[in-house]
């Protein structure tokens, strides 16, 4: 009975291996195939589509990585020292697709919606180093994950410029107009950013994410006046703004002045906004931005 029980269990696990191997053949080479078929018959591919180039890039990765922990796990339970799928896996990946991912995976350099690129764009302000964010993505879309405390840091800048198009009608705490060409909805208002930046690269012959970079820094206002009550007085008193909260009255300044200078005109909000944005970047002291900025800082001046 003993070495009958033996013999039963000593069959369960060479069973119980076979098994394993089949089923890690199998999800390997249904996950190639998957591949294969999805690049031989991908026109966008073909087309060198950078949108769906950089996802059969993603899921040749994906398999890759699934793969080498498949066969560890499977050695490490099994002892399946025989079991060497390295070989027949890298014949059935395309090759070239494979060499572009162990290129592109480790530092990934998108330009944003294939447009711009924004690698070797340069931050003067070292105080809106950590704030102005400039992590190279192919959609500018978070979804709102960012919702948090300093969740903006984590937002790229351009889609920041996008959100503030949302709420162009806000003045102060209070939604004082609605504005039909801009309302919430991503595709319209990241159409008429995409716009503006084209105009700003027709007219400037400069990388336009450059430009909007230059002229959120001097936009941004580095001292404003709040109310302190003291004796059962209210008194102003300067203080310094924080790098957050600089750029976010830098980008709600442009858009606030490139709105109303579209509102009720023949201008278009996405020529406005171009234009602002350039005369900012400028330092001009036509610019809506600039104008407030100086006003911030003057009455901070005044309440020291």
């Amino acid at each position: 009975m003993v070495g009958s029980d033996f013999e039963v269990v000593s069959f369960d696990e060479k069973k119980l291996i076979d098994l394993g191997k089949q089923t890690l053949e199998k999800r390997v080479s249904d996950s190639v195939d998957s591949i294969g078929r999805l690049l031989e018959n991908a026109p966008y591919c073909k087309n060198e589509d950078p949108t769906y180039e950089w996802n059969c890039k993603n899921a040749v990765y994906t398999v890759n990585e699934r793969h080498k922990k498949l066969v560890e796990e499977t050695r490490e339970n099994y002892g399946m020292e025989f079991l060497n799928l390295e070989q027949k896996y890298k014949e059935l990946l395309p090759i070239k697709m494979a060499e572009q991912t162990q290129e592109t995976k480790p530092g990934m350099n998108f330009k944003i919606f294939d447009l711009y690129d924004i690698s070797e764009i340069t931050i003067e302000d070292p105080g809106l180093k950590n704030t102005i964010n400039l992590q190279p993505k192919l959609i500018l879309k978070s979804y709102g994950r960012n919702s948090q405390k300093f969740g903006k840091t984590k937002v790229n800048v351009v889609e920041r410029l996008m959100n503030k198009i949302a709420v162009a009608g806000h003045r102060g705490k209070k939604h004082k107009i609605i504005l039909g060409r801009s309302t919430g909805k991503y595709s319209r208002n990241m159409g008429i950013v995409l716009e503006a930046l084209r105009l700003i690269e027709q007219k400037t012959k400069k990388n336009p994410v450059q430009v909007l970079v230059n002229a959120i820094e001097n936009a941004a206002p580095r001292d404003e006046v709040t109310v302190i009550e003291y004796g059962g007085a209210r008194y102003p008193q300067a203080v310094d703004v924080s790098p957050l909260r600089r750029v976010n009255l830098a980008l709600k300044h442009i858009v606030h002045g490139s709105s109303d200078k579209s509102f009720n005109k023949k201008k278009k909000f996405s020529q406005a906004l171009a234009e602002e944005i350039i005369l900012t970047s400028e330092a001009n002291g036509e610019s809506f931005a600039i104008r407030k900025k100086k006003e911030s800082e003057a009455q901070a001046d005044s309440a020291r």
